[in-house]
């Protein structure tokens, strides 16, 4: 048996997240399906972290295990001819059967764009978030100073979360303007069900004027999900990379670039 990693993009818009379903029409099952075509094989895959309906990607890692021999630009060219368009893989390669797309991560990075002006976006749809009226960059980059370091997100978790612990490591919380479009960055070693879309809703809410930066370090101390803002929308969330360590010999230890297209914007 050979483990293969790889690396893939989605504009996950159309699909039901990442992991399968019994109806299918999930990133997980059609690319197991697409990968199922080049090996002449059921192959079970495995990804770093399980994305939302709605939820984007820019370089998902995951790992498969099977018995049969091909080239690398097999797994990466002939799986592509098999996925929907939307859908891409950026590289394959085999791995030490050490490897684990989750548990070898050392971190995660999302992003979050979010368009914000008076008017909703239409070419944009599905791709960003929207809030129509200003918000205040400089006071949301404060507040989003306090949930670095170890904290207990349960004010930002949602009820269905499956996680052991609600502590979780963020090493990075950035917020910046772009013209009309306000970008939200997140590190961490890991990250609860719907943490990224709950820190974005109550950030937003000091952005706008409703709270001040320090209701955040409240709302953590608080522990308490019904205190906080609702639950942001899913299309301006892209799952944007992993952090392995360098004896992986991963192309970038994982991590993704935006490509020419995407770099406008992040």
């Amino acid at each position: 048996m050979v483990r293969i990693a790889l690396c893939l993009e989605y504009d996950g818009a159309s699909f039901h997240g990442w992991q399968s379903q019994p109806e299918g029409n999930t990133i997980q099952d059609v690319l197991e399906s697409a990968l199922g075509c080049v090996a002449g094989e059921r192959l079970r895959v495995v990804c770093a972290g399980r994305t939302d309906a709605g939820v984007h990607a820019l370089g998902q890692v995951a790992h498969f295990d099977t018995a049969v021999s091909r080239p690398d630009s097999a797994w990466v060219r002939g799986t592509n001819a098999h996925l929907p368009p939307q859908v891409a893989v950026r590289w394959a390669q085999p791995v030490p059967e050490e490897f684990h797309a989750r548990f070898s991560a050392r971190s995660r990075t999302y992003r979050y764009l979010l368009y914000n002006h008076p008017v909703r976006p239409a070419l944009d749809h599905g791709k960003v978030g929207w809030f129509h009226h200003e918000l205040d960059v400089a006071a949301m980059q404060v507040a989003a100073s306090h949930l670095l370091g170890l904290q207990d997100f349960s004010a930002f978790r949602a009820a269905e979360c499956q996680a052991k612990s609600p502590l979780k490591t963020l090493h990075r919380a950035e917020v910046r303007r772009s013209g009309d479009r306000v970008v939200f960055e997140f590190c961490a070693s890991a990250f609860l069900h719907h943490m990224v879309r709950n820190l974005v809703g109550a950030l937003v809410y000091v952005g706008k004027g409703s709270h001040p930066p320090e209701w955040i370090a409240e709302l953590l101390a608080a522990r308490d999900r019904t205190r906080a803002a609702p639950t942001f929308s899913p299309a301006g969330l892209y799952f944007a990379g992993v952090e392995y360590e360098s004896h992986w010999q991963l192309p970038d230890k994982g991590l993704i670039i935006p490509s020419a297209t995407l770099a406008t914007i992040f």
